[in-house]
């Protein structure tokens, strides 16, 4: 079995992961696309949206290793996308277009039903309407070996941290500060749930920090 983990999360330094107001063309929230910088320079990036360059170095290192070895992702309704309540039709997909860079099966916590959703290159949709546990059974199966992935966004990485369930998180913290958003750390004694400084790494865009149990 795979371990269960979080990578490439971008956090503010005064500890947001998403600004307030998401919407089509603000997935991050207003402001919210200052976090992930660090990681839309980098080579891996370039080459996952089919262009050449980029920087490579210790961004472009933790980048890469953040789409490795996955076998199953999970992640929140919002992470999928802006649209909220029950689902008008069936014609938005994703904020990715055709060809989703997960390349796996991906579940996604919702309290609305929806029918599979199979995309190119080996992703698939799947709504879980019955909790996150439920979905991380789920998960399991599908990855066999493999890791999974919890994507995000702060809600859905929050409950799975609470519940002791990720084995590794690795937070870019980015030189930005938002002020308000969806906090990611409010309530978790992360030592009292028996996660560790695991590896610190700072660079120019970002301050790389792992932490496990």
């Amino acid at each position: 079995m795979g371990k269960i983990s979080t990578s490439a999360f971008s956090v503010s330094i005064d500890g947001f992961g998403a600004a307030l107001n998401q919407s089509l063309d603000n997935p991050f929230g207003e402001g919210g696309m200052a976090l992930p910088g660090w990681m839309l320079k980098t080579r891996m990036f370039h080459a996952m949206r089919g262009q050449e360059g980029g920087s490579t170095g210790v961004d472009d290192g933790f980048a890469s290793r953040s789409m490795e070895n996955i076998g199953a992702w999970i992640m929140g309704r919002n992470m999928f996308g802006p649209i909220r309540g029950p689902w008008p039709d069936d014609s938005w997909k994703g904020w990715w277009g055709e060809n989703p860079p997960y390349h796996a099966p991906t579940f996604i916590l919702t309290h609305h039903p929806r029918d599979p959703i199979v995309m190119e290159g080996g992703t698939t949709f799947h709504f879980v309407t019955d909790g996150f546990h439920a979905a991380l059974e789920r998960a399991r199966d599908a990855a066999g070996d493999l890791d999974i992935k919890i994507g995000g966004g702060v809600s859905t990485v929050r409950q799975y941290l609470r519940a002791g369930l990720i084995d590794e998180l690795h937070l870019a913290f980015s030189p930005v500060m938002l002020g308000r958003g969806e906090t990611m750390f409010e309530g978790l004694d992360l030592p009292e749930l028996g996660y560790r400084l695991i590896e610190t790494a700072p660079t120019e865009l970002a301050t790389h920090v792992v932490i496990g149990r």
